[in-house]
């Protein structure tokens, strides 16, 4: 099931941030920001990040001949887009197992929170402290005092749910890595109302 009428059911419902959003996005297009990200045929770089319980675990532990790895990177559960993308790979689970694939969340969230996604979609949940792995792949923005302030004012300080600064956020990415750790299926995109679909992911999985 497509997840962007979802999507845009949130971008609609929170419509009075819209101008904000749209300025942003404007900017870091134009700053040309997500452009260093990994593409289709490039090596994803390897990484040791921990889980929501302290244990690490190595790209090259998760890659295995013929077990395709999908990545998500993800602002956190307090954003509600991510919410969206999160449902629907749960509602891909069993396509995606099927394809003998797994899927894999990173976020930087502390506290839980990256852990709470992967339940909600059925993988496993890494955190990215302090967005290292996210900067080594240039996915990484900084958000303007204002936005930041706005975002505390709704609700979601930033600096207690990812640590820091709180002005550092992950441009949302997804990835289809073969058993060798080669990129067949990338998406980043500035604007965070925008994601892949599970479906195109699967495609993908199923042509390869």
């Amino acid at each position: 099931m497509p997840i962007a009428p979802a999507l845009a059911a949130e971008t609609r419902r929170l419509a009075a941030y819209a101008a904000a959003y749209d300025d942003l996005v404007a900017q870091l297009v134009a700053l040309g920001a997500g452009r260093r990200a990994p593409r289709v045929g490039q090596r994803f770089p390897g990484f040791a990040l921990p889980d929501a319980a302290g244990r690490f675990h190595r790209l090259g532990d998760l890659l295995a001949p013929g077990r395709p790895l999908v990545i998500s990177i993800h602002r956190g559960q307090w954003c509600p887009w991510c919410r969206v993308e999160s449902a629907g790979w749960a509602d891909a689970a069993g396509a995606l197992a099927a394809a003998g694939a797994r899927l894999v969340t990173i976020s930087a969230e502390v506290a839980g929170g990256a852990a709470w996604l992967a339940e909600r979609s059925g993988s496993l949940a890494l955190v990215d402290v302090d967005l290292g792995l996210c900067l080594a792949l240039g996915l990484v923005i900084s958000l303007p005092p204002a936005l930041a302030a706005a975002y505390a004012t709704g609700g979601d300080d930033l600096a207690a749910l990812l640590g820091g600064s709180g002005r550092l956020l992950p441009i949302p990415a997804t990835y289809l890595i073969d058993g060798a750790g080669v990129v067949r299926f990338a998406f980043a995109d500035p604007d965070f109302r925008r994601r892949a679909e599970p479906a195109a992911v699967l495609a993908t999985l199923r042509s390869g």
